[in-house]
C-alpha cells in the first residue's frame, strides 16, 4: 500500500518528519517497506498550450505542434505522442533543462524538422511510474507557469500491511492508525446518507458469494480528462489515469479501501445478475485479456452475458468510455474466499480483488457508493437518482469482546491504568459497555480478550514492558558440548586454509567403487529414492574426491578440503561421527596433513604403519592418515600427490576442552641458540624435541625445528645420518639472562642428547 503524505494530510495531522512517521507505523506493526520523493520537477519546465498540431512530412508517428509558452511567440516543438487535442495544456521542457543525468533537451531537429523544445509526460518529470502520452494538465493552468509550482514536493511510503488488517488498505484507515499511534484526532468525514431502495428484479442475487450489492444509476455525464487535483493523487500512488469516472472510483478504493465498479448503463441489456459463470462463458476484460470463465466463478451479469468478474475485474464490453452519458455505479461485498479462488486460478490480481479476498468493511459499502456519486457530479457533471437499488443483506459486523483489565497487566507483564487501557481502545474505535468492548466492522481481527490486549501494548509500546528475568538457562549437555567441540574443529581447519565440503549421506556402490573402497558392509537403504542413493557412506572419502575433481577442472591448482559428518557402517560400530581431510598441491605432503590435525586436535599419537600411513590415536579419535595410491587421484584429474586423512572423533567431541590459560606478554626479551646434531637417518624429530625438553635446562622454554640436511651420495654426511639443526629459546620472566647463564644451559642440553641419543654434534 503506497501512501502519499501530502493526500494523508488531509484526514491526520502528521509528525513533523516523515522519519518520525515511518518509525510510528512501523512499531505499530505496518513496517514501512519503502520511501519514495516524489514532485521534484526541475527547472525550464513550463506549462504550455498546444495551438495546432500537423503530420510530420517525414515520419508517419511524429506530430508537429506549434505551442504557447507564455514568451509572446509561440515555439514548435516535434512530438511523437497521440494522446493530446488542440488547446490541451502540457508541460513543456525548454531548451536546457535537464531530466535525467544524461538527458539534457536542446534544440534541433527531428527527421528533418526543427523543434525548440521537449513535450512532457508524467513518467518523464518522475511524477508517475507508468505514463501513456503526455502529460495533460488542467485547462486553468496558467501558460508560461513553471510546472514544479503545480505539484508540491511529496514523499510517498510504502507499507507492508498484513492480511490480518484490510483497514490499512485505504487512506481512512491509515489515518485512523496514525492518529490512534501519535495520539491526535484523525479527520473522517462522513459520507452523505442517501436512501435504500430495494432493487426488485433490476439487481438478482443468485449465489451466496455476493451477500449483498448496490446499484446507484447517474445520468447525463460528461467523460473526459480529471482535473489536476485527482490525477496528481493517482499518480503519486502510481496510478495511470484514464477518465474523470474511471478515476473517481480508484481515487474512492484508495481513500476508503472499498473497491467500486462503473458500468455505462446504455450497454447493459436488462438489469444486474450476480450469478456463477456458465459453462464455456467467456469475458474480454478490461486489461485486454480473454478470460475463459468456469461454472465456480462469480460474474455480474445483465440478462445476456457476463460483463464483469466480481471482485476482480469488469469488462470491456460496458467499460465507461469517452461515449458514455449513464452510469451503473457497483458497490457491493463479495466473500473473500470466492474472490480469493477465482483470482489465484486465472492468475489475475488487481487492487479490488487484493481488497476484496482480505475482507473489506461491510459498514463502507454503501458510504464509498455515495462518496464516488459525489466526486463524480463533481467532476463529470450529470444527475444521480435520489435512491440507491440494494439487494441482499450485509454480513454481519462487529462483536462484542470481554476484557479484563488485571489480566491485560498479568500477560503484559506492565503496570498500565484502566483509565490508559480504555483510552486506547477508544482511539482504535471500539465502544465500551460494561465489562465488554463492541469492536468496529473495520476491525475483523479483534475477537478474543487476547486480541484487544495485543492492541493495548501495540499503542502503548512494547518498549514499556520491563525486563525482568524469567528462567535460568540450562546446564549444558553432551550435545550441546558436541556442537561445540565441533564448530570449533571447523574454525581451526578453516584457519589452516581448508574449506569444508558436505556431500549427500547417501552414495552408490558404483561411486565407492571408484573411491577404492568396498561396498561389503555398507548400510543397504531399503527403499531408495535411486540407484545413486542406495547405500549409506561408510566412509568420507567418496564424496570429497568428487568435490576434488569438480574444482580441478575449473582450474585449481591447490585444492584442501574437509567433511565433518556421520558415516555408517553394518554391526555394533552403527553410525559414528568422522573428520575427513584431503589436499593436494605444490608442499603439500603426509606431514603437513598431519600438522594440521595436530592444530586442530592437539597432541594425538602418530605411529608409522608403512611409508605412506600413519596411524592415529588417543585423545578418543582413532583413524589414519595415507597418500591416495597415484591411479586413484589421476582418475579424479590429480596430476600431483594426494593425501587423505579419516579420523573417527565420537570421543573427542565429548571430551570437555581444557581451561584456556592467557599469560601476559613477556617483559624481558628471549635469547636463542641453534644447535646442529648428527643422528641416525631413523631417528625421529618427536624423540629429539622429547630428549631437549626432557633436560629441564634452566630457562628453557622451546625447541624448533630449523633445518634439516641429509647427503644420499655419502660424501658429506654418511647416507645412513642425518643433521637435524633447532632452535632453543630461553627466556626468564623476571629478568635478562647472561651469555654464560644460556651456554650453561645449552651444556646441559648436549650432554642429555649424548647420553640418551647418542647425538654427535657440529661445530
Amino acid at each position: 500500500m503506497k501512501i502519499s503524505l501530502e493526500w494523508l494530510k488531509d484526514f491526520v495531522a502528521l509528525p513533523e518528519s516523515a522519519d518520525a512517521l515511518a518509525d510510528a507505523l512501523t512499531q505499530g506493526g505496518a513496517e514501512v517497506i519503502g520511501r519514495e520523493a516524489r514532485g521534484h520537477v526541475p527547472d525550464k519546465i513550463v506549462v504550455a498550450q498546444i495551438l495546432s498540431s500537423e503530420q510530420h512530412p517525414n515520419a508517419d508517428r511524429l506530430s508537429v505542434c506549434q505551442v504557447d509558452d507564455g514568451s509572446g511567440q509561440p515555439r514548435q516543438i516535434v512530438c511523437g505522442a497521440k494522446n493530446y487535442k488542440v488547446g490541451d495544456k502540457v508541460p513543456l521542457a525548454l531548451p536546457g533543462a535537464v531530466l535525467g543525468p544524461d538527458f539534457k533537451i536542446k534544440a534541433g531537429k527531428l527527421r528533418g524538422v526543427a523543434s525548440d523544445g521537449m513535450m512532457c509526460s508524467a513518467k518523464e518529470l518522475a511524477l508517475a511510474e507508468d505514463a501513456e502520452g503526455l502529460l495533460i494538465l488542467s485547462a486553468d493552468a496558467a501558460i508560461g507557469k513553471p510546472v514544479k509550482e503545480l505539484f508540491p514536493p511529496d514523499t510517498v511510503l510504502e507499507l507492508e500491511v498484513t492480511p490480518n488488517r484490510p483497514d490499512l488498505l485505504g487512506y481512512r484507515g491509515v489515518a485512523r492508525e496514525v492518529g490512534t499511534l501519535t495520539r491526535v484526532e484523525a479527520n473522517l468525514p462522513r459520507s452523505p446518507m442517501v436512501a435504500e431502495k430495494p432493487a426488485g428484479e433490476g439487481v438478482r442475487l443468485e449465489d451466496a458469494g455476493c451477500p449483498f450489492y448496490t446499484a446507484r444509476i447517474i445520468r447525463g455525464v460528461k467523460v473526459g480528462p480529471s482535473p489536476q487535483w485527482l490525477t496528481d493523487r493517482l499518480a503519486a500512488v502510481g496510478l495511470r489515469p484514464i477518465n474523470n469516472v474511471v478515476d473517481v472510483t480508484n481515487y474512492v478504493l484508495l481513500e476508503t479501501g472499498q473497491p467500486l465498479h462503473a458500468f455505462d448503463f446504455t450497454k447493459l441489456e436488462g438489469g444486474i445478475v450476480v450469478r456463477n459463470a456458465r459453462e464455456g462463458e467467456s469475458l474480454s476484460a478490461l486489461d485486454g485479456s480473454e478470460l475463459k470463465l468456469r461454472g465456480h466463478d462469480l460474474v455480474i451479469a445483465d440478462d445476456r452475458k457476463a460483463v464483469a468478474l466480481a471482485g476482480v475485474m469488469g469488462g470491456a464490453a460496458t467499460g465507461v468510455g469517452d461515449g458514455t452519458t449513464d452510469l451503473l455505479l457497483e458497490s457491493a461485498w463479495f466473500e473473500p474466499a470466492r474472490v480469493r479462488k477465482t483470482s489465484r486460478e486465472l492468475g489475475i490480481s488487481t487492487d479490488s480483488s487484493y481488497r476484496f479476498e482480505r475482507r473489506v468493511d461491510p459498514a463502507g459499502v454503501l458510504a464509498a457508493s455515495a462518496r464516488a456519486v459525489d466526486l463524480i457530479l463533481q467532476t463529470a457533471g450529470g444527475a444521480a437518482e435520489p435512491d440507491v437499488l440494494v439487494a441482499g443483506q450485509l454480513p454481519s459486523a462487529g462483536s462484542q469482546v470481554a476484557l479484563d483489565h488485571g489480566r491485560c497487566r498479568a500477560l503484559l507483564g506492565l503496570e498500565i491504568t484502566d483509565v490508559e487501557i480504555d483510552t486506547i481502545l477508544q482511539r482504535l474505535g471500539l465502544e465500551k459497555t460494561g465489562t465488554n468492548w463492541t469492536v468496529p466492522s473495520f476491525r475483523p481481527d479483534l475477537t478474543r480478550e487476547v486480541d484487544l490486549i495485543e492492541e493495548v501494548i501495540r499503542v502503548a509500546g512494547i518498549e514499556r514492558v520491563p525486563s525482568r528475568l524469567r528462567g535460568f538457562p540450562a546446564e549444558a549437555g553432551v550435545a550441546d558440548l558436541r556442537h561445540d567441540n565441533a564448530e570449533k574443529l571447523r574454525e581451526r581447519l578453516r584457519a589452516q586454509g581448508f574449506s569444508e565440503a558436505r556431500a549427500s549421506h547417501f552414495v552408490s556402490p558404483e561411486a565407492l567403487q571408484r573411491a577404492g573402497i568396498a561396498a561389503e558392509g555398507a548400510v543397504a537403504i531399503r527403499n531408495p529414492l535411486g540407484a545413486d542413493q542406495a547405500l549409506l557412506r561408510p566412509v568420507l572419502l567418496s564424496g570429497l574426491l568428487e568435490a576434488l575433481a569438480r574444482n580441478l577442472r575449473h582450474g585449481a591448482d591447490s585444492v584442501r578440503l574437509f567433511e565433518l559428518g556421520p558415516v555408517f557402517r553394518q554391526g555394533e560400530s552403527g553410525q559414528q561421527t568422522a573428520l575427513a581431510l584431503l589436499a593436494t598441491g605444490t608442499g603439500t605432503d603426509l606431514y603437513d596433513v598431519k600438522g594440521v590435525l595436530v592444530a586442530a586436535l592437539g597432541a594425538v599419537d602418530f605411529t608409522p604403519a608403512d611409508g605412506a600411513t600413519l596411524q592415529i590415536s588417543g585423545r578418543g579419535v582413532q583413524g589414519t592418515v595415507r597418500r591416495l595410491p597415484r591411479t586413484l587421484a589421476e582418475a579424479h584429474e590429480a596430476g600431483g600427490a594426494v593425501y587423505f586423512a579419516e579420523v573417527l572423533l565420537d570421543g573427542w567431541l565429548e571430551t570437555p576442552a581444557g581451561a584456556v590459560r592467557v599469560l601476559p606478554l613477556p617483559k624481558f626479551p628471549a635469547v636463542e641458540r641453534d644447535l646442529s646434531i648428527l643422528l641416525p637417518r631413523a631417528t625421529p624429530y618427536a624423540a629429539i624435541e622429547k630428549t631437549l625438553l626432557g633436560a629441564k635446562a634452566p630457562h628453557l622454554q622451546g625447541v624448533g625445528l630449523k633445518d634439516v640436511f641429509v647427503d644420499a651420495t655419502g660424501v658429506k654426511l654418511a647416507a645412513d645420518q642425518r643433521s637435524v639443526t633447532v632452535t632453543l629459546t630461553f627466556r626468564d620472566e623476571g629478568r635478562t639472562l647472561t651469555s654464560e647463564e644460556v651456554d650453561r644451559a645449552v651444556e646441559t642440553l648436549r650432554d642429555h642428547a649424548k647420553a640418551e641419543l647418542g647425538a654427535v654434534f657440529r661445530a
